[in-house]
């Protein structure tokens, strides 16, 4: 059962992806967006590491063309290699169709392409600060205490104390939940809008903070 959950996400996300290539490829607004709402990127960290892959990966399947001899396998390698360059490029258009939002409303919308979404309402948030960090391992960790990173080329800028717990789902679908979010948006200081303060963006090797009226820092 759990091998069949995790194939229907896998599928899932692939025709997700390639829906954001389309979109991406026809220039048509984030998804998800709406009046109001305030999108926020975050693709700058990873996006010369995508393309850097991207050239690689062109790269091979010119060299591979070249050397390979056997027209089965040569086959097999083109496909192979098309797959891999439509792969890094539907990922880096998931990234940029489906932004962080700050929505009218207040409420939050955290997000990664099409692995990783987290709704907050305006009153599930205790505190928010900006914070730069450089947290170890994959795409979404989550630790014991429930501390949740989505992290971005390697980093996180924001930090959301939370005032109560929220469940989320992994990028391959297994359930978990945070009491605290750190993710990186390309704007910082926009996250401030749902605690109605303004904080300066940070300066490197600085931390601001900001906290939601009403509620402890």
């Amino acid at each position: 059962m759990k091998g069949a959950r995790v194939a229907r996400r896998l599928v899932g996300n692939e025709l997700r992806a390639a829906a954001s290539l389309g979109r991406w490829a026809l220039r048509r607004p984030p998804q998800g967006v709406g009046g109001g709402d305030v999108a926020a990127g975050y693709t700058g960290p990873q996006t010369a590491m995508l393309y850097g892959l991207l050239f690689v990966a062109l790269v091979e399947t010119v060299a591979l063309e070249l050397l390979i001899p056997w027209t089965v396998v040569d086959a097999v390698m083109l496909v192979l290699d098309v797959y891999g360059v439509l792969a890094v490029l539907a990922l880096h258009a998931a990234c940029v169709q489906r932004p962080h939002v700050v929505r009218a409303d207040g409420s939050l919308r955290i997000r990664y392409g099409v692995l990783f979404g987290l709704t907050v309402p305006p009153d599930a948030v205790a505190s928010a600060r900006v914070e730069r960090r450089h947290p170890q391992g994959r795409l979404v960790t989550v630790s014991e205490d429930g501390v949740l990173d989505l992290v971005v080329g390697g980093q996180t800028t924001v930090t959301l104390e939370l005032a109560r717990p929220l469940d989320f789902v992994r990028p391959l679908g297994a359930p978990a939940r945070a009491r605290t979010v750190r993710f990186h948006p390309t704007t910082p200081a926009r996250w401030s809008r749902p605690c109605g303060a303004h904080p300066a963006p940070p300066r490197p090797g600085r931390r601001g903070s900001w906290t939601c009226p009403g509620r402890p820092g």
